[in-house]
């Protein structure tokens, strides 16, 4: 059984665009996947479609219904907030126990690729005490971390991943998601990370939707899991 848990070193980084896709590759190679997106902020039911529940719903080949929302999706909040401040601006609390049984039990249930993905950035507040990264160690399964290419990524991703090391947490992959118009290339921030990071596999991934170099990166990351 393949576990993976989906983080990022902020948000809009393209942590749901490469879940998607890994979910796509994996069926198209005839395995079973299952996916979840437990926590999900600025969530509009009549968007669902367009939401991160629902591009992942859309790779797996199931519908976008309120059953299925709920089922991938449970902590679901209106305003697009880190999920403390959202809940309480909902007169709610996540209740971070109840997060990582069910998070758990879907890990123990799944029968071959499973895929969790977090929410915003990996120290991003749950709750009054817990981040991600406390969510993360819960499971304790491996970690495909997302990043950019954009200006100032290399202090975000070495951070994201000192912090992931003296949790004694293990990274499958390190994916550097090109990031549209920036001033540094995907290939310079790719190497320079590699300098400070060498035991860990970094792919690159270009923002070009569905070419061939595309392709071996997706299933680059496949192969590292």
């Amino acid at each position: 059984m393949t576990a993976l848990f989906v983080t990022a070193t902020g948000t809009d980084i393209g942590k749901t665009f490469v879940a998607a896709s890994l979910i796509r590759h994996w069926r198209a190679a005839g395995r079973a996947v299952e996916a979840f997106k437990p926590v999900a902020s600025g969530f509009d039911p009549a968007s669902a479609a367009a939401s991160d529940p629902g591009v992942l719903l859309a790779a797996l080949g199931r519908p976008i219904t309120p059953r299925e929302i709920e089922r991938i999706a449970p902590w679901r909040y209106a305003v697009p907030l880190s999920p403390d401040m959202a809940a309480e601006r909902e007169g709610r609390a996540l209740d971070f126990e109840a997060l990582v049984a069910h998070s758990r039990a879907a890990i123990a249930s799944a029968k071959d690729v499973i895929l969790i993905e977090g929410i915003g950035g990996i120290m991003v507040p749950l709750d009054g005490t817990h981040t991600v990264l406390d969510w993360i160690a819960a499971l304790n399964i491996p970690l495909l971390v997302v990043t950019g290419s954009y200006l100032g990524t290399l202090s975000h991703t070495l951070t994201c991943l000192d912090v992931v090391a003296r949790r004694n947490l293990a990274v499958g992959a390190l994916v550097v998601n090109e990031t549209p118009d920036a001033t540094v290339t995907l290939d310079e921030t790719a190497r320079t990370l590699a300098r400070f990071v060498p035991s860990i596999p970094i792919i690159r991934l270009p923002r070009v939707s569905g070419n061939a170099e595309g392709q071996d990166a997706i299933a680059a990351i496949a192969a590292a899991f």
